[in-house]
């Protein structure tokens, strides 16, 4: 999984950092940002093998930033993993590979990180 790399978009700073850290464990690169609009600026810059996205964001959101995502790299790997497990049903988020409600236990987010990974 070395070199691998990540973007990691989470408004919440401490949040930010405890799961750059925790993936950077794991053997990950990891770029963080915290807005849709700056995700954007990053995915038309770098090649990245994996996105997970925060849904609730300022200035765009992170279902609006899925949608402008996809259209510009459809082949993206994506993992929502945010506090609202009222999104799910949304229409949008069934394009991401996956969506996880946020947990103190990092386990999950992982496993699946390291499960989409592995198919690439």
């Amino acid at each position: 999984m070395n070199n691998k790399k990540i973007l990691l978009i989470e408004d919440e700073e401490n949040e930010r950092l405890l799961y750059k850290e925790e993936l950077e464990k794991e053997g990950f690169s990891v770029t963080c940002c915290e807005d849709g609009s700056k995700a954007i600026d990053f995915i038309e810059k770098e090649p990245f093998d994996l996105v997970i996205l925060d849904i609730q964001m300022p200035q765009m959101d992170g279902i609006e930033t899925l949608g402008k995502m996809l259209t510009k790299k459809r082949n993206l790997p994506i993992i929502i993993y945010t506090a609202y497990p009222q999104y799910k049903d949304q229409f949008l988020t069934w394009a991401a590979d996956a969506y996880i409600i946020k947990s103190a236990d990092l386990s999950q987010l992982k496993e699946k990180v390291h499960s989409i990974l592995s198919k690439k």
